[in-house]
């Protein structure tokens, strides 16, 4: 499991004109069941994006992909870890 934690470079003016961008490349990673949960930081300064994927060189793949990563809109910071506890274990078998 890996969380992508997304720290704007730009003006939020800036931010908003990729947005629905963004927006399209992330549905397609949740259609392809890549994405577990995003969204804003609060305050606005950027997002999180919690993802599953076999290894650091294919979440790379997928950052290389975001609209925000393209332009330049955007840092991101990858954390990697284990899960090992549960809210429930239907949870537990979605995401193992």
């Amino acid at each position: 499991m890996f969380i992508a934690i997304l720290t704007y470079k730009k003006p939020l003016s800036e931010v908003d004109r990729f947005l629905a961008a963004h927006r399209k490349y992330l549905a397609n990673h949740y259609a392809d069941g890549d994405f577990i949960a995003s969204g804003p930081q609060n305050p606005r300064v950027g997002g999180v994006i919690m993802m599953k994927a076999e290894s650091r060189e294919a979440v790379d793949a997928i950052i290389a992909e975001d609209p925000f990563h393209i332009n330049d809109i955007a840092d991101y910071q990858i954390v990697e870890f284990t899960p090992t506890m549960f809210i429930t274990e239907e949870l537990k078998s979605m995401l193992l």
